[in-house]
């Protein structure tokens, strides 16, 4: 079976193009995969991409190896014809080349700055005991009825107090995801909800509503509790790779608004 292979990227593009490619292909010669016209394909590239496949779950073979060459043959061939018309020179191309350029710079800056900062097992511990702290330890079943206005909230508690049910009036609801389900929400934890919304609800009772409208900022809400258990929180082990990887992300995002901050912009 035939190996499947990315199109041709940006990455690739300035490799083929790159001045001064010549001199560092003749530099490898010794670790060349083919010559094409005399020039060489240094073996670093078709490693370069078989780790990029191997990322996306692709593992490594001699068939996927003799695949990425065959590819890599055919570019460089465009790419030798394209520099023979001077297509290299052209205004567009060379922005193309210089924005793609710029970009895998920032992608290498990025996994060295995650290699050399590693998150610790006790900096995931303590963000997943903050993150179950936040989310309380129960777990609420509501409905709702979502409208535009105060007044309109108003007469359907009203109503609600006259004995009619909560499920038929949830048909007035703006909400498309729960009005034809009588306003069912299913289970949540509190943190699921805008802040006004979880605050008025924890509040309830098992079968009561709220007798004042609630107000976000998707309009005015009438909340029904209809039951509340124990949280179900997912083990340590379970959500460690989400954490570290929401972690690592938040170091990065940190050290690229410190450069940004450093950077002198005229």
């Amino acid at each position: 079976m035939q190996p499947t292979l990315p199109r041709l990227t940006l990455a690739l593009a300035i490799a083929l193009s790159a001045p001064g490619l010549a001199l560092a292909q003749a530099g490898a010669a010794s670790a060349k995969v083919a010559t094409v016209n005399g020039v060489a394909i240094p073996k670093s590239r078709v490693d370069a991409i078989v780790h990029a496949q191997e990322a996306q779950g692709q593992k490594d073979s001699p068939e996927l190896r003799a695949a990425i060459r065959d590819r890599l043959i055919t570019l460089e061939a465009i790419a030798q014809e394209a520099r023979n018309k001077h297509l290299d020179k052209a205004g567009d191309t060379v922005a193309q080349i210089e924005l793609a350029r710029t970009n895998i710079l920032v992608q290498a800056y990025r996994a060295d700055f995650l290699k050399h900062h590693p998150v610790t097992d006790d900096a995931l511990k303590a963000e997943f005991e903050k993150i179950k702290a936040q989310a309380g330890d129960k777990e609420y079943k509501a409905r709702h009825i979502l409208v535009d206005n105060e007044s309109e909230a108003k007469d359907i508690i009203a109503k609600l107090k006259k004995g009619e049910k909560f499920e038929d009036l949830a048909k007035l609801s703006k909400d498309p995801g729960s009005k034809d389900h009588g306003g069912d929400l299913d289970w949540n934890l509190p943190g699921g909800f805008v802040k006004p919304f979880s605050d008025a609800m924890v509040k309830l009772q098992k079968g009561q509503y709220t007798e004042t409208p609630v107000q976000s900022q998707f309009g005015w809400h009438v909340i029904q509790l209809e039951d509340v258990r124990p949280a179900k929180f997912p083990e340590f082990e379970q959500v460690k790779p989400k954490l570290e990887q929401r972690l690592q992300e938040t170091a990065f995002e940190k050290a690229v608004n410190d450069l940004r901050a450093k950077a002198k912009v005229e």
